[in-house]
């Protein structure tokens, strides 16, 4: 789930930077001036958004993804306990050979 998130997070903020970067194109003589003053500034904001953003893919995800997990689970265990299934109860070992 962090991975899904990690990988929309980056393609949210991709988009954006290509999307930033045809909207400043009239910054581009000032790139060196800009840089060396704010650069400090703009990589915390960036991180700060990074952060943000991630946060909320995640939730969202969390919130649209995930939804009944505690039943089909609890179906899943019931069933391995019953013997209803083809994956073995949680004490039940049995040996090869």
């Amino acid at each position: 789930m962090i991975a899904n998130s990690l990988l929309v997070t980056i393609a949210i903020l991709l988009g954006l930077a290509v999307w930033l970067m045809g909207e400043l194109r009239f910054l581009i003589p000032y790139k060196r001036i800009l840089i060396h003053q704010y650069g400090n500034v703009i990589l915390i904001s960036i991180a700060v958004l990074f952060v943000n953003v991630f946060a909320a893919v995640h939730a969202a995800q969390r919130k649209f993804l995930l939804k009944d997990t505690g039943r089909k689970l609890s179906h899943v265990d019931s069933q391995a306990i019953t013997g209803g299934s083809s994956v073995p109860s949680p004490g039940r070992h049995e040996s090869g050979g």
